[in-house]
């Protein structure tokens, strides 16, 4: 858990800061450097995963996990550029070469992520963990053949919230899996949705069939049944607070920043998501006045991320407005990505009662 302790009062009131002003740049080495589990899962183990007794499928796959990470002991390549120039090429595997986590969303499937991931017996600098955003993001920032060169020496990969959202993603993920397997990297994901049933509702799947059912092979999927543990007996969502009292909370808490919602929502436009993560660095809490519907889907998608960038670090969101379970429409919630939106709604909410705290009482 975070060690912050943000509603310690400043000695005297400062300017906030605001995400707004901040347009971060954000080098190819440090999106590399930082493919490891984000703050809010760095110490999770299989050990600290609490299965629910009733949800049988919770207990096996943390029995299912631990043996694929047991198994990633053996010997590997030394990584790409470094193999005998008379090796003998690696005989692609026979079956999955990875597993595939899916259940809705806060079941633990991050937590199982990231716990495979520290278990995994090899150098962290051969285990790679991100999001599938951060994935695609990495491609484009290096180059496809450079983004396999620099994963091929490596004994995991786990990708978290697989999704496809367009066909260029579907082809591009698809290539860059199958040069990875070949490799001998073994794969694991986590997501909302079964291999096969990957950008349904989305796009014009049929016409990817193909690249779908290619990447479907890559995985053994698991299935992982529960509710919502960031809801599991836990009160309702605190309701929304005042623009006096968001304003008064981020002038008194050092490292908060303040934003009216609308201008942040106008701001993510013109920041690429890879950069959403740098644009949170050194926050203790994100203070926002005016909360109100998003506008449409591409404004939707681009706050799903800042969301989970927000969760990852464990960052409190305090805010004015309506209650975070009004921010999408009907139409987005029964849409192709509604699993997308239901996950940013659960994960503002824990971050709005982890804000409780920072309000003066």
């Amino acid at each position: 858990m975070s060690t912050r302790t943000p509603n310690e009062a400043a000695p005297a009131a400062a300017t906030p800061l605001s995400l707004c002003s901040r347009e971060p740049h954000v080098p190819a080495d440090r999106l590399v450097a930082e493919m490891v589990p984000p703050p809010r899962f760095d110490s999770v183990r299989f050990d600290t995963y609490l299965p629910d007794p009733n949800q049988p499928s919770q207990c096996e796959a943390v029995k299912v996990l631990s043996g694929f990470a047991e198994g990633l002991g053996g010997a590997h390549a030394t990584g790409a550029g470094r193999r005998r120039w008379f090796a003998r090429k690696p005989a692609a595997p026979a079956g999955p070469r990875g597993v595939y986590l899916d259940g809705g969303y806060g079941v633990g499937k991050t937590h199982l992520l990231a716990s495979l991931w520290h278990a995994t017996p090899a150098d962290p600098a051969l285990k790679a963990f991100g999001t599938f955003v951060e994935l695609t993001n990495l491609v484009g920032a290096l180059g496809f053949q450079k983004t396999v060169q620099t994963l091929s020496g490596h004994r995991l990969l786990c990708i978290d919230e697989f999704e496809l959202d367009d066909p260029g993603d579907t082809v591009l993920v698809s290539s860059l899996l199958g040069k990875l397997v070949e490799a001998g990297v073994a794969l694991a994901a986590t997501s909302n949705t079964l291999p096969g049933k990957l950008g349904e509702g989305r796009f014009a799947a049929a016409d990817f069939l193909r690249e779908i059912q290619g990447l479907s092979a890559h995985f053994r999927p698991l299935r992982i049944d529960g509710e919502d543990y960031r809801h599991r007996g836990l009160p309702e969502a605190p309701a929304p607070r005042s623009d006096q009292v968001v304003t008064e909370t981020a002038y008194r808490v050092p490292g908060a920043s303040l934003d009216d919602f609308p201008h942040l929502l106008e701001h993510l436009a013109r920041v690429h998501p890879s950069r959403y993560g740098a644009l949170t660095d050194d926050l203790s809490a994100v203070c926002l006045t005016d909360v109100g519907p998003v506008p449409d889907q591409s404004t939707a998608l681009r706050l799903v991320v800042l969301a989970d960038r927000l969760y990852d670090r464990e960052i409190p969101v305090l805010a004015s407005g309506l209650p975070f379970d009004k921010l999408f429409s009907d139409e987005m919630l029964n849409g192709g990505y509604k699993k997308k939106y239901f996950r940013a709604i659960s994960r503002l909410t824990a971050l709005a009662r982890d804000a409780k705290g920072l309000v003066a009482q």
